[in-house]
């Protein structure tokens, strides 16, 4: 059976709660966050005055408009795929909208670790 990676970088913060639940339901097997920013939020951050000049990602990290979340999880399978995309466009609406989040999918060669359920 194929492994994919699904990766969803989350704009809204106060939805990883909800979007985490609505994955676990939906049958993935496990997922990982990390905080993160991206570049267009960062350049907008650059021109603010009340920033330091060499913004640490800690600094940026805590201000909370300012940060995503980046979950991602390996699945087994077209289906599930489909169905983690599902779970996600039922909790943050269409991701074709803007600020909404970017969800993509890459093949996995050869997974180490990875147990299934």
């Amino acid at each position: 059976m194929m492994h994919y990676l699904v990766v969803l970088v989350l704009s809204r913060p106060e939805m990883l709660h909800s979007v985490l639940q609505a994955w676990q339901q939906a049958g993935a097997p496990g997922a990982t966050v990390l905080e993160s920013t991206g570049l267009g939020r960062v350049s907008h951050l650059l021109g603010r005055d009340d920033m330091p000049l060499f913004p640490s990602l800690r600094a940026l990290g805590e201000k909370q408009e300012y940060t995503h979340n980046t979950i991602f999880s390996i699945v087994d399978g077209d289906e599930m795929v489909d169905k983690l995309i599902a779970a996600t466009e039922g909790v943050v609406g269409d991701l074709s909208q803007p600020n909404q989040g970017i969800l993509f999918v890459v093949p996995v060669a050869r997974v180490i670790g990875y147990r299934v359920p």
